[in-house]
């Protein structure tokens, strides 16, 4: 797999490394730091959806237990900030689901 056919977000392993794709190009070590990942690079994904269609995230997480936290946090974000930086934080709500998905 390539790096172009991964969600900003997922998981895969390049080198022996686990990764996070946080950029077109770039992803982060779960080590710490960045890195650049070639076009041509092949990639293993970890996290796939299992058989019966349901995605777990790592150490068997429900996704859908991540979105309902990530939905309580993000309106405990949005009762906090400023009016005119609501529509940075929806996108940014934007981004990390389609991440998820």
């Amino acid at each position: 797999m390539k790096l172009q056919h991964l969600a900003i977000g997922a998981r895969f392993e390049y080198e022996g490394a686990v990764y996070v794709k946080t950029g077109p190009l770039t992803a982060s070590s779960e080590q710490g730091g960045a890195r650049i990942i070639p076009r041509s690079a092949t990639l293993k994904p970890v996290d796939l959806p299992r058989a019966d269609g349901k995605r777990e995230g790592p150490d068997g997480v429900d996704l859908r237990t991540v979105r309902t936290a990530f939905d309580t946090f993000f309106e405990t974000c949005n009762r906090l900030v400023d009016q005119d930086r609501r529509e940075a934080l929806a996108k940014a709500r934007n981004d990390f689901l389609a991440a998820l998905k």
